[in-house]
C-alpha cells in the first residue's frame, strides 16, 4: 500500500514537471511569434526623409531715430479784468479866506543895560606909607623888598582882609605891609550890572626901599 502511493506521487510529480516545461515552450514561442510581427509592423510603417537645415535668422534693421516730440507751448491765460467801482469825489473848492489884520505895536524899549563895575583905590596904595612907617629894626638891617599881596574889599569899600601872595624875604616888612594897608586904603566899591554893591578882592605889590639921606 505504501509503495503504491509513492509509486503513484512520483508519476504526478513527473506529469507536473512536464506540463511546466511544455507551458515555458508555448510562452516562449508565443512570446518571439509576436515580437517578430511586431518589429515587422514598425519596420514597414516607417519612412525615410531628408532633414533640411534651416536658412540662417535675417538681421534686424536697425531701429529709427527716435523723433522729437515738439510740445505745443504753455497756454497763458490772461488774468482776470477785475472792474474797480469809482467813487466819485467831489472836487475841492478852495474859498479865499482874508488874512487877519495884526496891530503890530513895538514893544517897549529895554531898561539900559548897566555894566559891572570893579574896585578901584582912592589914591596910590605905595603913597599910603611913608619913611617913618619903616620898621626900626628893618631899618638897622638894610633890610628892603616887594610885598605882593591881596586885599578884599568889603561893600563899604573899606579892607576887610589881606593875604600876603609874595613875601619880601623879611617878616617884618610883610608883615608892617598888611597892617597899614588895613588901616589906610579905601576903595571904590564894586557893583554888579544891577547897581548893588558887591565885595571884592584887589591884588598889587608895595615896594620897600630905604630912603638915602
Amino acid at each position: 500500500m505504501a509503495y503504491a502511493d509513492q509509486s503513484m506521487s512520483s508519476r504526478k510529480l513527473v506529469a507536473l514537471v512536464g506540463v511546466g516545461i511544455l507551458h515555458a515552450l508555448l510562452g516562449y514561442a508565443f512570446i518571439t511569434g509576436l515580437a517578430f510581427n511586431v518589429i515587422k509592423k514598425v519596420s514597414s510603417d516607417l519612412k525615410t526623409f531628408d532633414v533640411e537645415e534651416a536658412p540662417p535668422p535675417k538681421e534686424a534693421p536697425p531701429p529709427p531715430p527716435p523723433q522729437k516730440v515738439v510740445q505745443p507751448p504753455p497756454v497763458v491765460s490772461p488774468p482776470p479784468i477785475v472792474q474797480v467801482q469809482q467813487v466819485y469825489t467831489p472836487p475841492i473848492v478852495s474859498v479865499p479866506v482874508a488874512p487877519p489884520v495884526i496891530h503890530e505895536t513895538a514893544p517897549p524899549a529895554p531898561p539900559p543895560v548897566s555894566q559891572a563895575v570893579r574896585a578901584s583905590p582912592k589914591g596910590s596904595m605905595q603913597n599910603l606909607m611913608s619913611t617913618d612907617d619903616y620898621p626900626s629894626a628893618s631899618l638897622r638891617n638894610n633890610e628892603e623888598g616887594t610885598v605882593g599881596y591881596k586885599l578884599e574889599v568889603g561893600t563899604d569899600g573899606k579892607v576887610t582882609g589881606c593875604t600876603i601872595t609874595q613875601s619880601s624875604g623879611h617878616p617884618m616888612l610883610d608883615e608892617t605891609s598888611c597892617r597899614l594897608l588895613q588901616r589906610r586904603a579905601r576903595f571904590n566899591v564894586a557893583k554888579d550890572a544891577a547897581g548893588n554893591p558887591q565885595p571884592s578882592v584887589w591884588p598889587g605889590r608895595f615896594v620897600w626901599k630905604i630912603p638915602k639921606d
